[in-house]
């Protein structure tokens, strides 16, 4: 299974979900590659944000080495799965994969954590530390889901 975890920026929300969901997998034993990118590409080469370093670390994750890309149209090929955190996101995906989008493999990262319909995963980015807490605790639950829904 390759998992792709998509925000906008790849700084705060997307390399929260990689670093969780490899550890959960790496946990698991499951042979699984997991990675996360952005739309906009502003942050390329950047290390996450500091505070999704911080609450990933309180939890025995390192993301520190992870470094933002953006989402490239041969990673619509290449990945099983890819999750966007956020509508605008998703419509970001769909331009840049072209015909090269695929909506059973493309999906909102919220829907398998039953949130009634809710795409959009809060951006802690406009917040301040204890937005990534709550942004952490979402993940979580969310890669959770991924790995239950994949697994049955």
């Amino acid at each position: 299974m390759k998992i792709l975890f998509v925000c906008l920026g790849n700084i705060c929300r997307s390399p929260l979900a990689e670093g969780i969901l490899n550890k959960k997998i790496q946990l698991l034993g499951l042979n699984w590659e997991v990675d996360s990118a952005g739309t906009n590409g502003f942050h390329n080469g950047e290390a996450p944000h500091k505070y999704s370093q911080k609450i990933a670390a309180k939890y025995g994750i390192d993301i520190s080495k992870q470094r933002s890309r953006q989402i490239r149209k041969a990673d619509f090929v290449h990945y099983d799965l890819i999750y966007a955190f956020a509508s605008d996101v998703m419509r970001d995906m769909k331009h840049i994969a072209g015909d090269s989008f695929k909506e059973q493999s493309c999906k909102y990262f919220l829907l398998p954590s039953g949130e009634d319909g809710e795409t959009d995963v809060l951006d802690p980015w406009y917040g301040g530390e204890d937005g990534f807490t709550e942004v952490y605790e979402v993940i979580n639950d969310g890669c959770d889901k991924i790995i239950d829904t994949v697994l049955k």
